[in-house]
C-alpha cells in the first residue's frame, strides 16, 4: 500500500530546469503520474555504465522522500512506462530521493536553499562563461542572485542568472547543508510520527533528506513485455 501523501495532485509549480532528448520524454510521461499520487518530479537521468539505468528523482511536496516513498513511486511508474515504452532497450528503473546535494529545478528550490553554496551551468554563456559557483543569495523574479567565489580579477562578485536559462543547478555539500538537512529530516520525522499517532498508526517511518532509492533487481525489457502481451 502506498504511503499517504497530503495535497494529492496539487503541485502546479513548473520545473524551470528540465531535461533534453529521451530523458525529457521519460519526464513528460512520469511527471503527471507522480503529481497524481502526490509527489514531485525533480530530475530524470539516463546512464549506461552497467547496462541502461533510468533514474527518476522525486520528492514529497515538503521535500522529504523515504524508502517507502521510492517504492510507491516505482510501483506507480513501472506499468505506465511499460505501456509508453520510451526507451528502445532493456533498462533498470531507479527511483531515488534528491539527496542532500540535490539539483535545484523549481523557483521554490532556489528560495528554500538561499544561503547555501551552489554550482550552476548556463545553456548560453553569460559574460563569457557558462559555469558559476558561489553563495545563493536568493531569488529576484525568476532569476537567482549568486555571490561568486570563482570570479576573476575585475569581475563583479555578484551575478543575477535567469533560472530558465540554466542547464543545471546543484547544491554543494557543506557542513552547513548537512546540518540543515538533518534538522529538516528530524522535523519531518516528528511531524510524521504525530500524524501517525493521530491516525492510530505505529510510528515506524523514517524521514530524512539523505539519499534513499528503490531499484529494480534486474533490467526490464519493456519492448519485449509489450510485444508478448499482444500475442
Amino acid at each position: 500500500m502506498a504511503p499517504a501523501v497530503d495535497n494529492l495532485g496539487t503541485n502546479c509549480e513548473p520545473r524551470l530546469i528540465a531535461e533534453q532528448g529521451i530523458a525529457a520524454r521519460v519526464a513528460a510521461i512520469s511527471e503527471p503520474v507522480l503529481d497524481g499520487i502526490g509527489y514531485r518530479l525533480v530530475r530524470v537521468k539516463i546512464f549506461g555504465a552497467d547496462g541502461c539505468t533510468v533514474q527518476i528523482m522525486a520528492e514529497r511536496p515538503d521535500g522529504t522522500m523515504t524508502v517507502e516513498d521510492c517504492e510507491a513511486v516505482s510501483r506507480a511508474l513501472s506499468p505506465v512506462l511499460d505501456v509508453a515504452d520510451p526507451i528502445d532497450r532493456a533498462y533498470r528503473l531507479e527511483v531515488s530521493s534528491p539527496g542532500m546535494d540535490r539539483p535545484l529545478v523549481r523557483r521554490s528550490d532556489f528560495v528554500r536553499f538561499a544561503g547555501h553554496l551552489v554550482k550552476l551551468e548556463m545553456m548560453i554563456a553569460r559574460d563569457g562563461r557558462r559555469r558559476f559557483r558561489g553563495l545563493l543569495l536568493g531569488v529576484e523574479g525568476d532569476a537567482a542572485r549568486i555571490r561568486r567565489d570563482d570570479s576573476s580579477p575585475g569581475e563583479s562578485d555578484e551575478v543575477l542568472l535567469p533560472i530558465d536559462e540554466m542547464a543545471g543547478a546543484k547544491l554543494v555539500l557543506t557542513d552547513a547543508l548537512i546540518a540543515e538537512s538533518l534538522r529538516r529530516g528530524k522535523a519531518a520525522e516528528r511531524a510524521a510520527q504525530r500524524q501517525q499517532a493521530e491516525n492510530g498508526q505505529p510510528a515506524n517511518r523514517e524521514n530524512s533528506e539523505a539519499q534513499h532509492k528503490h531499484v529494480q533487481s534486474a533490467p526490464v525489457d519493456h519492448r519485449g513485455d509489450a510485444q508478448n502481451e499482444g500475442e
